[in-house]
């Protein structure tokens, strides 16, 4: 797989151009306040500012994140009404669909079935919080015949995904109640949506008092130590404020399940794009091991070395597994 399949360049870069315009009209005037790593809760140390944003790197966890972070509010008027976002929702999401639905949701489908299978005898309510255009929702249903609950809170998206015959809660997790979900075993999911959240324990709590016990949830996200983050740094078009806020990694992000209780936690980064990212980011790499290497670099050695980045833990897309304990029968 090649980012411009998926990120298609012209459009993922007027979409950069937008959010720049947005950062200064969301949150240039916005409080803004100090806060401790997301993962562990350690001071974090300054590190770069990027479009008025600064972040820090926590020097215990490497937990990459935003701070001082700007008010809650001025997030939720972002997401909600932003142009950015709107681009987002309708020009790239239709653009790269059908791209995406061949190249990472119908593998992220069989995935999640697969687990339904292993852990929950084939059956599951799936609940897809930030269900987005609804592509993952539709190639689920294919394979379990089971309704997907989607939770969006983008009206744009929530619309959309109603157009397309899927059940949609239109609110933030944090506001979604017991009464607004289908009744039985479930199995959360959350694909790319980690990054963003201005308070991810909160997420995480809220989430953790939704799901029974014995019901899991998976997500990825971006991992602050993947390599092609790592390389770039302030130059990845990864972290991209103020949508990337954290940057949690396979180490940290277990720190902060555990924090909250969730148990049986395995964490992989599956990635496929890191060497991709970097081959195209040409100047921008200037480490120089691996500016050597990626001119160097031929087809087959390219995809020895992504494999190897991604089986060892190294890969900037991180996929992680939890369950919220079965307390036992005295």
């Amino acid at each position: 797989m090649k980012e411009e399949e998926i990120r298609p360049k012209k459009i993922f870069d007027e979409y950069l151009s937008l959010c720049a315009a947005d950062t200064q009209r969301y949150f240039a005037s916005a409080p803004r306040f100090e806060i401790g790593c997301p993962a562990c809760g350690a001071a974090g140390e300054p590190s770069f500012e990027k479009n008025g944003f600064c972040y820090a790197l926590c020097l215990d966890c490497q937990t990459l994140y935003v701070n001082p972070r700007p008010e809650a509010a001025a997030f939720a008027s972002y997401y909600t009404e932003a142009p950015s976002v709107r681009y987002w929702a309708t020009t790239f999401y239709q653009a790269t669909a059908e791209a995406r639905r061949e190249k990472i949701w119908k593998h992220k489908a069989g995935q999640i079935y697969d687990i339904v299978v292993q852990y929950c005898n084939g059956s599951a309510e799936i609940i897809d919080i930030g269900g987005g255009y609804g592509v993952f929702a539709e190639e689920m249903e294919k394979l379990s015949g089971d309704p997907v609950t989607i939770i969006e809170p983008g009206p744009e998206l929530a619309a959309v995904c109603r157009g397309r015959n899927l059940s949609v809660v239109e609110k933030f997790l944090e506001d979604v109640n017991s009464c607004d979900l289908p009744e039985g075993r479930k199995v959360f999911v959350s694909f790319e949506l980690i990054e963003h959240l201005h308070t991810p324990e909160l997420f995480f709590e809220q989430l953790y008092i939704l799901m029974a016990p014995g019901d899991h949830f998976v997500f990825t996200t971006l991992s602050g130590t993947g390599l092609d983050i790592r390389v770039l740094w302030s130059q990845s078009k990864s972290v991209s404020p103020p949508h990337h806020l954290n940057f949690f990694n396979p180490e940290s992000v277990e720190i902060l399940l555990r924090r909250i209780g969730f148990e049986g936690i395995t964490v992989t980064t599956p990635g496929r794009l890191d060497l991709d990212i970097l081959q195209k980011s040409g100047e921008q790499v200037q480490d120089r091991f691996w500016r050597t290497f990626l001119q160097r670099m031929n087809d087959e050695n390219k995809i020895q070395w992504q494999e190897l980045i991604a089986s060892s833990g190294w890969s900037s897309h991180m996929m992680v597994q939890c369950t919220k304990p079965v307390i036992p029968n005295d």
